[in-house]
């Protein structure tokens, strides 16, 4: 006989352990398979952006992650050097984490950062998530095990788990079954769903086949690069090559990305050294702590994000190259909307329609994010550099500057993507009441805004800057009505059509012109995932109609 749960979740990677902690936030359970046993503790991209730290927030977690990767007073700046204590082409200075947060800890009401970028590597990040996942009961764990097949009908969906090792096997039935196993995704597989788009890049950096390559290193800041030239990110361009080194603990530990020299190359440690210390010109000491082959240039994006019962999320439909750090966190962003979905369906609030409207308002931003990061890839791959380049010599130091003013000028904005980040709109959406014209979309620029489909804008709800005076700490669990201004807002007769309909609602009051200001209505409700589903300056005559329409009723 099947073990039940209401939902099967493949994949244990930084997706799949989100959308089960995200569930279990709304009182879900869900059955969590990966197919290793243990999170792998390989470095992959260092940028937890301002979105995904705003989800970390919600999960209660963002000051433990703000605590790991670089010291707070490392500097997030990105160097570009001729070699690796070479000649210094060009530096986009960033701020470090401290002072994102004294930015924070002095702004105005307004803000709209309250959870800056921070930069920590993936691999540390999961295994906090792994830990908490460990914690948390609503979820049952089955790392070391893969699905092996899955069926679904009109009800459910029914999976055959195996053990890794094949020593075990299970049979389980749910009402909803998530893909999160990458690029790879046996999910997306058995749905017959392809991807589309680029599959590749041929340039002489960031694009085809790359090596992502774990090192120790104790003297490269010391003796190398020097503790007054540090960075969290160090590119490498001369005639002969082209690298990025990432600090991952602002000491000794790094994550080198260099280009493979053919297809079938496999990983050598020996070559790694040579090819690292051709980079510094030195016999810098170098321990190989691992490699990862992977492909660059991708922008890939599936057809289809889910059928019936079965959904899809992060690398399962969509595969980035890692320019603009945009990857894991539209992967996190998709559970985010997918969460509260599911949540509602098994709670039994939810309309006919609402899973649906899942791919229609995550694919639009998959596209829109993989093609930002693609064109990035672009750029780099053009950095001109010519064998006067590393020269000690007018001619070279002529080279050097023309080089670091397209630097400065051309690649600025892969660490300037708040429109990216924050800028993520449903317009469209069946389950959004259109009230106005959205900001334009912008990869660089945040323009926050009441439109629905966006994100909710933020405000400070009193004079501290820290967890609990933020609106996003005070929305609901569910959808959450803003009554805006000073004048009192009746909204008896919305809480009670929320309440017929067993849809979990809050309702906040914010007397304050700033926040009236912001949203320019009188009245606005939020969404689960802190979008703004409505907003009216009175409520609306048939409210139970507006709930129906929200949660999917009315599009089934």
């Amino acid at each position: 006989m099947a073990s039940q749960a209401p939902i099967g979740i493949v994949g244990g990677g930084p997706v799949g352990m989100m959308l089960a902690l995200f569930l279990a936030r709304y009182g879900v359970a869900s059955v969590l398979f990966n197919r290793e046993e243990h999170t792998r503790f390989h470095p992959k991209g260092s940028t937890h952006n301002a979105r995904s730290m705003e989800h970390y927030r919600r999960l209660g977690f963002s000051t433990q992650v703000r605590g790991m990767g670089l010291p707070a007073d490392h500097p997030t700046d990105v160097a570009y050097f001729t070699r690796l204590g070479g000649y210094e082409l060009a530096r986009i200075r960033m701020p470090t984490e401290a002072e994102r947060m004294a930015v924070v800890a002095a702004s105005p009401t307004t803000h709209q950062v309250p959870e800056p970028i921070h930069r920590a590597n993936q691999m540390y990040v999961e295994k906090f998530l792994h830990d908490r996942v460990i914690a948390e009961p609503l979820v049952t764990r089955r790392y070391g095990w893969r699905v092996a097949a899955m069926l679904q009908d009109k009800d459910g969906v029914d999976v055959t788990a195996e053990r890794s090792d094949g020593t075990a096997a299970e049979n389980w039935r749910f009402q909803y079954l998530v893909g999160c196993d990458g690029g790879q995704s046996f999910v997306r597989r058995a749905l017959g769903f392809r991807y589309g788009g680029f599959e590749n890049l041929q340039q002489k950096f960031m694009g085809g086949r790359m090596l992502a390559n774990y090192l120790r290193i104790p003297t490269m800041l010391p003796q190398v690069i020097g503790r007054d030239r540090r960075a969290w990110q160090y590119t490498v361009i001369n005639d002969e090559q082209r690298m990025v080194l990432v600090s991952l603990n602002g000491e000794d530990e790094f994550l080198l990305f260099s280009r493979a020299p053919d297809p079938d190359t496999v990983p050598d440690d020996d070559a790694v050294r040579r090819y690292l210390q051709s980079a510094t010109r030195t016999s810098v000491p170098i321990e190989v702590l691992g490699h990862t082959p992977w492909t660059a240039g991708v922008a890939l994006v599936a057809e289809r994000f889910g059928a019936g019962r079965v959904m899809l999320a992060g690398d399962a439909v969509h595969l980035f190259t890692p320019t603009g750090g945009f990857g894991m966190n539209t992967g996190i962003d998709d559970t985010a909307n997918l969460s509260w979905k599911l949540a509602a369906m098994v709670q039994g609030w939810g309309g006919a329609g609402l899973v649906a409207t899942y791919e229609p308002e995550r694919r639009p931003i998959a596209v829109r994010n993989t093609t930002a990061a693609r064109a990035l890839a672009v750029t780099i791959g053009e950095m001109p550099a010519g064998p006067t380049l590393d020269q000690d010599s007018p001619e070279g130091e002529a080279a050097r500057q023309q080089l670091g003013a397209f630097l400065a000028a051309s690649l600025g904005e892969e660490f300037a993507s708040l429109g990216v980040q924050l800028g993520a709109r449903y317009d469209g959406s069946a389950i959004i009441a259109e009230d106005g014209a959205p900001p334009a979309d912008d990869a660089i620029t945040y323009v926050p805004s009441s439109v629905p489909g966006g994100r909710a804008p933020h405000l400070w709800l009193d004079a501290g800057r820290g967890i609990g005076s933020s609106l996003y700490d005070r929305l609901g669990l569910g959808f959450t009505l803003l009554c805006l201004g000073r004048e009192a807002r009746d909204a008896a007769a919305f809480a009670a059509a929320s309440r017929a309909r067993a849809i979990p609602l809050d309702i906040l009051s914010i007397a304050d012109d700033a926040a009236r200001d912001l949203y320019e209505r009188d009245f606005v409700l939020i969404r689960p995932d802190q979008h703004v589903a409505w907003r009216g300056n009175r409520m609306p005559d048939a409210p139970e109609q507006l709930l129906e329409r929200v949660i999917g009723a009315a599009t089934g």
